[in-house]
């Protein structure tokens, strides 16, 4: 997952990881914000695979919902769906339940 992330602004090293809301370098213990370099932190999904607005996704595990008795169940198709900042990184829309917001960690991209 290095791979995605900007290599060091101080040593240049590509073994940068993101602690919380900062990206730092092991090598020489250098910490930044991604917005200060004008580097995107990728979302992924529970596999690892980059996603992208529009893209369609499966849930890979039953998520109750709060102040409900309602329940995502596993495998449940979510098309069309649009990434944004915080906890919940997606938003999209399920046929029966309505407009939710998702955590990218739940969910698995569907590749065609």
């Amino acid at each position: 997952m290095t791979d995605m992330l900007p290599p060091c602004p101080e040593c240049s090293s590509s073994f940068t990881y993101q602690a919380d809301a900062l990206l730092a370098c092991p090598e020489c213990g250098h910490e930044w914000s991604p917005e200060a370099t004008g580097a995107e932190v990728q979302i992924r999904d529970s596999v690892g695979n980059p996603l992208a607005d529009g893209d369609t996704v499966t849930v890979i595990k039953d998520l109750k919902l709060k102040g409900s008795s309602s329940v995502i169940k596993v495998g449940t198709k979510v098309r069309g769906i649009r990434l944004v900042a915080g906890d919940h990184d997606i938003d999209c829309k399920i046929p029966g339940i309505g407009q939710i917001g998702l955590k990218s960690q739940f969910v698995k991209k569907v590749t065609d």
